[in-house]
């Protein structure tokens, strides 16, 4: 069923999307003390390239099955989230809430702080470095920035980037697809 892009989004005091997919997981600790200055965009598919299907989650659960598909057994056993994940159609999962620090970003620096992690927020989006996103998938990913934008004032325009932006040389998502330009016009 693809959601409804005019429901309003809001933030409860738990730090949880209304309305939104819940999938807790596991991979995620306390974040240590200080504000939460960063918002990091990401794309992620599984299997590389093949979009819709369990696997995501799967991932971010610590659950994904090696024998599934061949490059499963390369990642199962990583231990990685994501604050949320919006996919094609627009529907947010949410795995970590934003009071807590997800673990996305790995080895990464941002203006000369490096642990991103400690005051970043994630999110995911479906699709590949080289795929174009979808009209949805800028929709809800303009509110949800809204709403962090309110929570954490620190998260400015110019503190919203890629993956590869702070992790350059190891990661290259959101790739060329991603319309940085677009989101700012939205």
């Amino acid at each position: 069923m693809t959601p409804s892009l005019a429901i309003p989004l809001t933030i409860n005091v738990d730090s949880w999307l209304i309305p939104a997919r819940y999938c807790p997981s596991p991979h995620f600790d306390t974040r240590p003390q200080g504000e939460v200055s960063l918002l990091v965009v990401h794309s992620i598919s599984l299997p590389p390239a093949r979009y819709g299907g369990p696997y995501i989650d799967q991932l971010f659960l610590g659950t994904l099955n090696p024998d599934e598909d061949p490059y499963f057994a390369e990642i199962h056993q990583l231990r990685v989230s994501a604050h949320c994940l919006i996919r094609r159609d627009g529907e947010i999962v949410q795995y970590v809430p934003f009071n807590q620090r997800a673990w996305h970003a790995g080895q990464s620096s941002f203006n000369g702080r490096e642990r991103c992690n400690d005051f970043a927020i994630g999110i995911e989006l479906e699709g590949t470095d080289t795929d174009t996103f979808t009209d949805a998938q800028y929709q809800q990913l303009t509110k949800i920035t809204q709403l962090l934008q309110a929570r954490f004032p620190a998260i400015t325009t110019e503190h919203i980037v890629g993956h590869s932006d702070i992790a350059p040389g190891r990661k290259t998502d959101p790739g060329i697809g991603f319309d940085w330009g677009f989101l700012k016009q939205l």
